[in-house]
């Protein structure tokens, strides 16, 4: 495996907004906000976060890039653009059942680091 190996969150953030449009649920991603030039509606803000609805019905010319995400929404009745640098997107869920993903830091490689506990061996987490 190279070190020149990109983020896994794009891909894993697109494929779960997919299940969620094709299953009749709306996506909802969690948005940490300390980061430079956000332009995000900041009454909607609560500790150093946002929930933003990036369901078909409530964007328009959503795009789910790799480095960041890019719509219009309205926000008190008024539209504005919202871009989001993927890196700031802490998870993904169901409005409905609050089924989704959290996402954690990226480590070069995309490996996840050790947990400490002297065995290294991959391990699969279960995410509700």
């Amino acid at each position: 495996m190279t070190s020149d190996v990109g983020s896994k969150r794009p891909y894993l953030l697109r494929a779960m907004h997919e299940w969620m449009s094709d299953n009749g649920l709306t996506p909802h991603i969690v948005v940490d906000v300390n980061f430079p030039h956000a332009d995000l509606p900041s009454e909607h803000v609560t500790d150093e976060r946002i929930i933003l609805n990036v369901s078909y019905q409530a964007t328009q010319d959503l795009t789910l890039g790799n480095d960041q995400i890019d719509f219009e929404a309205r926000f008190s009745g008024r539209p504005r653009r919202i871009s989001v640098p993927m890196d700031n997107v802490l998870g993904i869920y169901a409005r409905e059942t609050g089924q989704g993903m959290i996402f954690t830091d990226d480590e070069p490689g995309g490996e996840t680091p050790p947990d400490g506990d002297g065995d290294d061996k991959p391990r699969l987490r279960v995410v509700k």
